[in-house]
């Protein structure tokens, strides 16, 4: 039984964060593509965002999100379409950008509550709050802040966006369930009051 989970983060955990962080890198390599007038770009780094959280859980899922972030904060062209963190927070879209590391963080916890068993429904409903709803969020703020957009036609940018972005969560929810049958242990489970009451003493 390890002990990592009291004593910080542990090797291991900051290798499979960077892997994640590359991973996140590596799904902004086929582009974008904008629709609208709002140029919020179409990316599958939203789903490398997902499985950083669905998969590693919250402290680990946070931190590669985190080191992803950082490096393209200090200029290195990672975010779809060869952008870096800088050119994204200068942008009306930069809600998006910075909604990716509280939506690791609740789909993290929201999975790390399922745990030691990935539920499939309740893995793709979490995925569609933390995954959709925070950087929708996150978004539409951005918008309202940068574009002087009202909060309804901000969040109507997001429109486009719902069905594509419905299917990475539920790709995601598939993935996390096969890798934790076959990884059990990756994330450390948090039980519930009531979750813990049931389990036999």
């Amino acid at each position: 039984m390890t002990t990592r989970s009291r004593r910080g983060i542990s090797v291991t955990d900051v290798t499979q964060a960077a892997v994640f962080a590359a991973l996140i890198a590596v799904l902004g390599l086929p582009g974008t593509i904008t629709i609208g007038s709002s140029g919020v770009p179409i990316t599958l780094q939203t789903m490398g965002v997902m499985l950083a959280g669905a998969i590693l859980g919250p402290r680990k899922g946070t931190l590669s999100v985190a080191i992803f972030m950082v490096l393209a904060l200090v200029g290195l062209p990672i975010l779809a379409g060869g952008r870096n963190g800088l050119t994204a927070l200068s942008s009306p879209t930069a809600g998006f950008f910075i909604g990716f590391l509280p939506s690791a963080l609740l789909i993290g916890l929201a999975t790390a509550a399922l745990m030691p068993r990935y539920r499939l429904v309740w893995g793709f409903v979490i995925n569609v709050v933390g995954g959709m709803g925070v950087i929708y969020l996150c978004g539409t703020l951005g918008l309202m802040i940068r574009s002087d957009m009202t909060f309804f036609a901000a969040l109507a940018t997001n429109g486009p966006f719902v069905i594509g972005d419905v299917v990475k969560a539920a790709v995601t929810a598939i993935v996390a369930q096969q890798v934790h049958r076959g990884y059990p242990g990756l994330i450390d489970p948090i039980l519930l009051r009531g979750k813990a009451s049931d389990s036999p003493s």
